[in-house]
C-alpha cells in the first residue's frame, strides 16, 4: 500500500501571509490525519517562510501517522531531526531561499557528505530518505550511502504527462526498479496532482509514499480539505 503523506507547508505560507494562528498549521494537521491522510510533511526552511521552527516542535508531538521532515541536512536541520525524532527525514539539496525543491542530490559528488549525514540520522532512530533523479548511477551511489530509501523528483514527470504520460514516466519506472533491485524503499513527491497520480502508481505499484501538499491544498479551495484527501487516497487505491 502507498501511503499519503501530506505536506502543509502551503497551510503555514497562508497563516503567516497574515499573521496570527488562522490557519491553525496543528489543527490542519490532525483533520488531515482524521481524514485518512497516513503522513503529514512538513520542509522547515531557514527562512521560516512558511514552516517555523515552532511549528516543528508543536507538530511532533501530535502526529500519530507517520511524521516526516524535509530538508537541507544543515545544522539545524539536524538539530531539529534530532530533538523531534520524526519517522523519517528526507535530505533535499536546497540552497538557501529556493522558491521550492527543483533538483534532486548528485550523490555521486555528495557521496562522503550524504554517508556521514545519514550515518547520524541513523544514530537517531530515523529512517532516511534522499530526494533524487532517475539517473541510474545517480540511485546506485544513493544505495552506497546507505539511505534507506530514495525520493523521486517527479517534477519532469509532471511537466510531460500531458504531452506523452509513456514517455514521462518510462524514467522513473527504471529508477525505481533499480532501487528496489538495490534494497531502497521508494517515495515520490513534486507537483503530483490528481491528473497524473494513478498512472505513476499503476506503473510503479511498489511506491512506498507520496509526499503531496501544493496541488491538494489547491484543490481543496474547490473540495474541501476532507474530500481532497479522500480523491487522492482513491487514486491510489484504484490504480
Amino acid at each position: 500500500m502507498t501511503r499519503l503523506s501530506v505536506n502543509i507547508n502551503k497551510i503555514a505560507t497562508l497563516r503567516n501571509a497574515r499573521g496570527g494562528k488562522n490557519p491553525n498549521v496543528v489543527n490542519v494537521a490532525k483533520d488531515c490525519e482524521r481524514f485518512g491522510a497516513e503522513g503529514i510533511t512538513i520542509h522547515p526552511r531557514p527562512d521560516e517562510r512558511h514552516i517555523t521552527t515552532q511549528d516543528v516542535y508543536d507538530l511532533a508531538p501530535i502526529v500519530t501517522t507517520e511524521f516526516n521532515i524535509e530538508g537541507y541536512p544543515d545544522q539545524r536541520f539536524l538539530d531539529l531531526v534530532k530533538k523531534n525524532k520524526p519517522a523519517q527525514a528526507t535530505l533535499v539539496p536546497d540552497p538557501p531561499g529556493v522558491l521550492t525543491s527543483n533538483a534532486g542530490w548528485d550523490t555521486v559528488q555528495n557521496h562522503d557528505f550524504l554517508k556521514e549525514i545519514i550515518s547520524e540520522l541513523k544514530g537517531m532512530g530515523v529512517r532516511t530518505s534522499v530526494f533524487i533523479g532517475t539517473e541510474p548511477k545517480l540511485i546506485e551511489y544513493a544505495a552506497k550511502v546507505g539511505t534507506d530509501r530514495i525520493e523521486l523528483y517527479t517534477e519532469p514527470y509532471a511537466a510531460n504527462y500531458a504531452k506523452d504520460r509513456d514517455d514521462a514516466v518510462a524514467p522513473f519506472v527504471l529508477a525505481a526498479k533499480r532501487a528496489k533491485e538495490l534494497g531502497l524503499g521508494v517515495n515520490a513527491g513534486h507537483d503530483l496532482s490528481l491528473e497524473n497520480l494513478k498512472f505513476l502508481k499503476e506503473k510503479i505499484p511498489f511506491l512506498d509514499e507520496v509526499s503531496i501538499g501544493h496541488a491538494l491544498v489547491c484543490d481543496a479551495l474547490y473540495f474541501g480539505l476532507e474530500n481532497s484527501i479522500q480523491l487522492y487516497l482513491r487514486e491510489l487505491r484504484e490504480a
